[in-house]
């Protein structure tokens, strides 16, 4: 495992670390403690240090089974949660200071833990990244020695320059991968010059860069790949990328195509991401033990060449690009 800097935290974290959105099982599938457990052990003993998870995320089932096998092991292990999407409805004048101390209390309760090391605001509303008194509620949560530190995660590169002028702000997570690449213009460059660590979200695409998928794969009902592909539970770009599903198929045929179809499309769609210096850790989700082992084999892969980023950002530029860039 390789470790990369995050930003002001001055953490050191494993440059591919684990997502715990789906780590309970497969998308709309009851909470399965056993596998989830199996997964965040079987990552810890393969070199991750960074888990990131959220408070809605199973109703905080995810939160119990990383606090829980965290407490069972000696190495350190650096802990992300986020908080905010429970409110409903979800717009600004629902975020207030108080609510939002609720929310990580419960998460440092369900975690079991004495403090955060990363608390994230969880994709709010564009107007919540101009409250000077959001951001200063976790700078006192801080001080109580609650959070270690806190960043955002938000759906667009406009949202995470207008957080990033609070100078406090240690991380943001952003999607970014081969289908999603608006982020490695300004925002890298800004994030660079204040010291922001950048945790790269949905690297895989919703699963459309393993390279697995086709015309007649079909979804469960619960799956938010089934009934979100046009935003309608929550914002459409967490879904593929925002991208047309049979648009996207399209395009991963090309990058098959760049790899000789004899690659796996996995490896290469994290080795691009991770080919960024600013980028401090990729965070693919899994629901088994064997994605995650996968995933963790893009560190033992033949690296991905300057060629071959020049091709799969032509073809970006070819498919992509004009359907999500200036979007989010």
């Amino acid at each position: 495992m390789n470790y990369r800097k995050l930003g002001k935290t001055n953490l050191k974290v494993s440059e591919i670390s684990l997502g715990t959105w789906q780590v309970g099982g497969k998308w709309g599938s009851d909470f399965n403690f056993d596998n989830a457990e199996k997964i965040i052990n079987s990552a810890i003993d393969n070199g991750i240090n960074f888990i990131d998870t959220a408070d809605v995320y199973s109703e905080g089932l995810s939160e119990k089974a990383i606090g829980k096998v965290i407490r069972s092991r000696s190495e350190e292990v650096f802990v992300a949660t986020k908080c905010g999407r429970q409110l409903n409805p979800h717009i600004n004048a629902s975020y207030t200071t108080e609510v939002l101390r609720k929310f990580v209390e419960d998460s440092l309760q369900n975690l079991g833990l004495e403090r955060i090391d990363l608390i994230q605001l969880h994709c709010p509303p564009t107007e919540v990244y101009s409250r000077p008194e959001i951001f200063g509620l976790f700078n006192d949560l801080t001080k109580e020695g609650k959070i270690r530190n806190y960043g955002v995660s938000v759906e667009k590169v406009e949202e995470a320059l207008m957080a990033m002028e609070f100078e406090d702000v240690s991380t943001v997570q952003i999607i970014y991968n081969m289908f999603r690449q608006k982020p490695n213009e300004l925002f890298f460059e800004e994030a660079k010059k204040k010291n922001v660590g950048i945790i790269a979200r949905v690297p895989l695409a919703s699963g459309l860069l393993t390279g697995k998928f086709n015309k007649t794969t079909t979804f469960d009902k619960d799956d938010h790949r089934f009934f979100n592909r046009n935003g309608e539970a929550f914002d459409k770009g967490e879904t593929f990328s925002g991208i047309d599903y049979h648009l996207g198929l399209q395009a991963v045929e090309e990058l098959k195509k760049v790899f000789n179809g004899n690659e796996n499309l996995v490896h290469k769609a994290l080795q691009w991401i991770l080919s960024f210096n600013e980028i401090s850790c990729v965070i693919p989700g899994t629901s088994s033990t064997e994605q995650l082992l996968s995933n963790l084999n893009t560190l033992k892969a033949s690296p991905i060449s300057k060629q071959e980023i020049e091709q799969t950002n032509a073809i970006y530029n070819r498919f992509i690009k004009s359907e999500v860039h200036n979007l989010w």
